[in-house]
C-alpha cells in the first residue's frame, strides 16, 4: 500500500450484530478503540458509520437495479462506506476487526474492489490487526479469514436452527426479538391489561369492525403498543392473529404439530380460546381474499406533514373524495389533508417535468443504460471540491459576494441533482419509463411504479405546506415542495 497519503477523511465503521441490551455499547466500545488507533496511526477520521444490531452474514431476498432478486446481506451503511470511498469523499476505511466489516465474501471482494480501483491502494486497517489490504498478501489472507468466519456461521446457524426446532416441538419459548404483545419478556407470564386489549379486539372484529376502526379506538384510548408507536391495521391484525394468543406454538410461520398431527401445547396460558382465535382468522382471512389491496394512492409514505413531520396516508375523505392526511389515529397530527387528485397531479407535473429536461434525461439514461455511476460519483467529487475552492478564492477576497453565491448557487443546483440520480440507483420502474417516451410511459406505470419513480427522482418526497385559506379554497399548487 501506498503510504505516502495518509488519510485524513476515512471512515470508522463499527458495527454488532446482535444487540439484546439495545443499549449499542458493543458498538460504543468499537468506535473508542477505532478512534484510539487512528489517533496512533495520525488518521483523521471523517464519518463514523454504525451498523448496530446487523449481521454481516444473514442474507435476503432483494429486487436489483436490473429488476431481478438475489440473497444478499442487506447493509446499507456498508454499502454507503463503499460509495464514499469510491467516489473519493472519503479516503480511507477502519474498522475493528476483520469479521465487522465482512462476514460475507461477496462484500469483501465488493471492498476489494473499491480499494483497488484508484491509482493507489485505499488504506485499510483494524484495531485487531486482522484487516489489512496493503497487497496481494493480505488480500489473499482477507479471503481465506472471511471464508473461514463465513464457514463459523453457517455452522453457528445451523445448531441455532436445530435448537429452535427442538423448542418448538416441546411447546417452548426460544426467545429473542420484542417481547410479544400480552406476555411478559419470558412470554410465559400473561399481562391483564393487554390480554383484555387483545379480547376486546378479538371482539370488535367478531362485530364487524374494520381493522383501522379497532386502531383508532386504541389509540383513542391511549393503549399503548410494545414498541410505544401508535396502533395501525397490521400491529391490530398481528396480535390478534398470532398463534401464541391461543396457547399455540408456532415456527416459520406454521403452527407446530405433534406425530399425531394434533397442535403441540405450549408452555404459556392462552389469551383467547381456540374458537375464537380460530374464528376471528377465518374473519380477517375472508376480508382479504374479497379486498383489493392493490396499491391505490401514489403518493402514500412520500408526502410529508411540515408541522409533525408524519408521513401522510391514503385516506377516504368524509365527502367521499380520496385523501392524504397526516392521520391522527396513526400517530400523526391530524392538520394537514390535501385533496388526493389535486396531489397527485402536481407531483406527476413536477416529475415529468424533471424527465422531460434534457440535462437531467441525458444524465438519467446515462446511469440507467451504463455502468458509469462511478463517472457521476467522480463528478460529484469534483464540484464538492470546486464548492471548496471557491469558498477559498472568496475567503482571499479574490471575488465579491454577490459572484461567490451566483457561482455557488449552481454548483449546488449540480450536486442536488447528481445525489439525488445517484441515490436513485437506476430502479426498474424508471428504466422502463426512458425506454420510451417518457409521458406515454408514465401513463402506463402501475401506483406502485409510479411511487418507485417519485422517490428516486425526490428521494426525500415531498412536503405538504398548510393551505392559505384566504386565498379560497382551490388546490394551491405550491404546497407542494420537494424536502430539500
Amino acid at each position: 500500500m501506498n503510504h505516502a497519503i495518509t488519510p485524513k477523511r476515512a471512515i470508522l465503521l463499527v458495527r454488532i450484530s446482535d444487540d439484546k441490551a439495545e443499549d449499542a455499547s458493543g458498538v460504543g466500545r468499537q468506535e473508542a478503540d477505532g478512534r484510539k488507533l487512528a489517533d496512533r496511526l495520525g488518521w483523521g477520521i471523517a464519518e463514523v458509520l454504525v451498523e448496530n444490531d446487523t449481521s454481516a452474514f444473514k442474507r435476503r431476498k432483494i429486487r436489483l437495479p436490473d429488476g431481478t432478486t438475489a440473497l444478499r446481506t442487506v447493509r446499507p451503511k456498508f454499502r454507503t462506506a463503499l460509495g464514499w470511498l469510491a467516489s473519493g469523499e472519503c479516503d480511507g476505511l477502519l474498522a475493528y476487526d476483520l469479521d465487522r466489516t465482512a462476514r460475507d465474501p461477496r462484500d469483501l471482494e465488493d471492498l476489494i474492489d473499491v480499494v483497488e480501483s484508484g491509482t493507489s491502494n485505499i488504506p485499510v486497517q483494524s484495531v485487531t490487526g486482522s484487516l489489512r489490504l496493503a497487497n496481494d498478501a493480505d488480500i489473499t489472507m482477507a479471503r481465506v479469514m472471511v471464508a473461514v468466519a463465513n464457514k463459523a456461521s453457517r455452522d453457528t446457524s445451523r445448531r441455532v436452527t436445530r435448537k429452535h426446532e427442538e423448542l418448538a416441538a416441546a411447546g417452548k419459548r426460544s426467545g429473542g426479538g420484542f417481547r410479544g404483545y400480552g406476555y411478559d419478556r419470558r412470554g410465559l407470564v400473561v399481562i391483564v391489561d393487554e390480554a383484555a386489549v387483545i379480547r376486546d379486539i378479538a371482539r370488535w372484529i367478531l362485530d364487524g369492525w374494520s381493522l383501522n376502526r379497532a386502531a383508532a379506538e386504541l389509540n383513542r384510548r391511549g393503549e399503548p403498543t410494545v414498541t410505544g408507536v401508535a396502533w395501525n391495521s397490521r400491529s391490530v391484525r398481528s396480535v390478534v392473529t398470532k398463534p401464541s394468543v391461543a396457547g399455540l406454538r408456532s415456527y416459520k410461520g406454521q403452527i407446530v404439530r405433534d406425530d399425531q398431527g394434533e397442535p403441540v401445547k405450549a408452555a404459556w396460558p392462552a389469551i383467547l380460546d381456540m374458537a375464537t382465535w380460530e374464528a376471528v382468522c377465518a374473519v380477517l382471512a375472508g376480508r382479504a381474499g374479497t379486498s383489493d389491496l392493490t396499491l391505490k394512492r401514489w403518493l402514500t409514505r412520500v408526502l410529508h406533514c411540515p408541522l409533525c413531520g408524519h408521513l401522510l396516508t391514503g385516506w377516504q375523505g368524509n365527502n367521499g373524495k380520496p385523501k392524504y392526511w397526516c392521520a391522527s389515529p396513526l400517530g400523526g397530527c391530524g392538520k394537514i389533508t390535501v385533496q388526493a387528485a389535486e396531489a397527485e397531479a402536481e407531483a406527476e407535473r413536477q416529475v415529468l417535468d424533471l424527465l422531460t429536461r434534457p440535462r437531467i434525461l441525458e444524465r438519467l439514461h446515462t446511469i440507467s443504460t451504463s455502468e458509469a455511476s462511478d463517472d457521476a460519483r467522480r463528478e460529484l467529487a469534483e464540484d464538492d471540491a470546486q464548492l471548496k475552492q471557491l469558498a477559498g478564492m472568496w475567503a482571499r477576497k479574490e471575488m465579491s459576494l454577490g459572484e461567490y453565491r451566483e457561482a455557488r448557487s449552481i454548483i449546488d443546483e449540480r450536486i442536488k441533482n447528481s445525489r439525488a440520480l445517484i441515490n436513485a440507483s437506476a430502479p426498474r420502474a424508471l428504466r422502463t419509463l426512458l425506454a420510451g417516451d417518457v409521458r406515454d410511459g408514465w401513463e402506463r406505470l402501475t401506483p406502485a411504479d409510479k411511487r418507485e419513480v417519485v422517490l428516486a427522482l425526490v428521494p426525500d418526497g415531498y412536503e405538504v405546506r398548510p393551505h392559505d385559506r384566504s386565498r379560497g379554497n382551490a388546490f394551491q399548487p405550491e404546497r407542494l415542495r420537494p424536502v430539500a
